[in-house]
């Protein structure tokens, strides 16, 4: 039941994912990755909900490893910060690695606060 679980949070996330994703870089451009950064930190945020509440297994599994799992991106993340890199811009790959580590543990650190205030 767990495997179903996950498969079926991964089944919502990966495609918000990529509908995010979309909808950023035709409002915003394709200079910068906002739609990995917006879905990293909305991630961890849910993430830290869903961690720091007292869920069962069941619903962590769908949304915590499925929902999260598959909204998030560590690979895409680091693709788009060796990208900048390489394109001779190390200034936007620092800055673009310090606001997503940093947006991603203030985002799941909100979360278990909130999730500890319901």
């Amino acid at each position: 039941m767990t495997v179903l679980m996950v498969a079926v949070g991964a089944a919502i996330g990966a495609p918000l994912r990529y509908l995010t994703d979309r909808y950023l870089q035709a409002r915003y451009g394709p200079a910068f990755p906002w739609g990995t950064l917006a879905v990293n930190a909305a991630g961890s945020l849910v993430l830290g909900l869903v961690l720091g509440s007292s869920l069962p297994p069941g619903p962590t599994a769908l949304v915590g490893t499925g929902f999260c799992g598959a909204l998030t991106t560590y690979s895409t993340f680091s693709w788009e910060a060796l990208t900048f890199a390489r394109r001779g811009e190390p200034a936007k790959a620092f800055a673009y690695v310090l606001v997503s580590v940093l947006a991603g543990l203030g985002a799941a650190g909100l979360g278990a606060i909130l999730a500890g205030a319901f």
